[in-house]
């Protein structure tokens, strides 16, 4: 396990085979559902402002914050982002609000769970609403990359007893697999307030804007529950929470995928209850040990590993080799292209000066 400061290029992944979460120290990242991508994500170790949100904002003074640095990262009292190979966890401490987000790849089902623990250290209740905010794709990565507009144009939403959202991509041909993914929320306290939604990206974040300034988290800006064919969907929803004084409340929200409405509206209904949040971690720690056994990792070696992941996914300087070794190459990416290597992604690179570093590359071998 390790704890670290929120830098953009360090990335953590979670899995359970088939569906897998990136996460970055800031809390941004993408989803993934085998080959597809679940939201959307671009590259930017810069910015890193693209990724699967929840957003917090105080009745009374008008705050708006995130649960971690990213997408409202004015410093916060306190940010520790904690990754571990069952579930990622950011802890933010805003005036007398502290707010945990666990995240978790559940092990038997294909869904991820990011549950909020809202505590008031403070003499005053608080009532607090949590909004949910992703961007949806529910197609190829690339393709989204691509042609972004077009990619947007065969997703269509719908709202189920205002409580449930459902995303799928039409199919441009009879061959394609069907896609739907479903987004709900289980709140463990006091709820107060109506149930709110959006699916429509423009009706969230308004004309010009972005989400640290989105009309939605406005002090008037109500969701407008508007679901079915939007030109840019997304998943988002609120509940309203009250925060006792010296208490807590947890809000559970999930997102998950199946290949059809019926799978996905079943797979909703076993995970409403409040247990199987608890579940859902137990499992994914039990998946988690079960698969490191299974493969001879001890969590030294499963740490070390583990920063490689931010260096491939996203381009980082401070691992480029120095300017006067990139002078001594030559060719470029065409060269690798002739050797059947990929020349346009990050590459890891292992020397060895004898037969003494062959246990490098075996090492080498078992982390890919």
């Amino acid at each position: 396990m390790q704890s670290t400061p929120a830098m953009p290029h360090h990335a953590h992944l979670l899995s359970n085979g088939r569906y897998a979460v990136m996460l970055t120290t800031a809390g941004s990242g993408f989803s993934r559902w085998g080959e597809l991508a679940v939201t959307r994500w671009r590259e930017d170790p810069t910015c890193d402002g693209w990724g699967s949100y929840v957003l917090l904002s105080d009745f009374a003074s008008g705050a708006v914050w995130s649960a971690c640095l990213q997408p409202c990262s004015d410093a916060p009292g306190r940010h520790v982002a904690t990754f571990s190979e069952r579930r990622a966890e950011f802890v933010r401490r805003d005036d007398t609000i502290t707010t945990t987000l666990d995240v978790a790849v559940a092990s038997d089902r294909d869904a991820e769970l990011r549950r909020v623990t809202i505590t008031n250290n403070g003499d005053t209740p608080r009532d607090i609403a949590l909004t949910s905010y992703a961007e949806l794709v529910l197609g190829s990565a690339a393709a989204d990359a691509t042609h972004p507009a077009f990619s947007k144009l065969f997703v269509q939403t719908e709202s189920v007893d205002s409580r449930i959202l459902l995303a799928t991509r039409r199919r441009r041909a009879p061959s394609e697999p069907e896609v739907w993914a479903a987004h709900f929320a289980v709140v463990e306290g006091q709820e107060s307030g109506v149930f709110e939604f959006e699916t429509d990206r423009a009706r969230f974040l308004g004309r010009g804007r972005t989400l640290r300034n989105a009309l939605a988290m406005q002090d008037s800006g109500a969701l407008s529950n508007t679901a079915g064919a939007v030109l840019d969907p997304i998943f988002s929803l609120r509940r309203r929470v009250r925060v006792d004084p010296r208490s807590s409340v947890r809000v559970t929200f999930w997102t998950l995928l199946a290949d059809s409405r019926d799978a996905a509206l079943a797979l909703c209904a076993t995970l409403r209850t409040l247990d199987a949040c608890d579940r859902a971690f137990a499992g994914a720690a039990e998946y988690a040990a079960a698969e490191r056994a299974r493969l001879g990792i001890d969590p030294g070696e499963a740490e070390r590993w583990g920063r490689l992941v931010g260096p491939l996914l996203s381009a980082d300087a401070a691992w480029r080799s120095a300017p006067e070794v990139l002078e001594r190459g030559s060719g470029g990416p065409p060269v690798l292209w002739t050797c059947g290597i990929s020349g346009d992604r990050p590459i890891v690179l292992l020397r060895i000066a004898g037969e003494s570093g062959l246990g490098r590359v075996h090492e080498l071998l078992r982390a890919q």
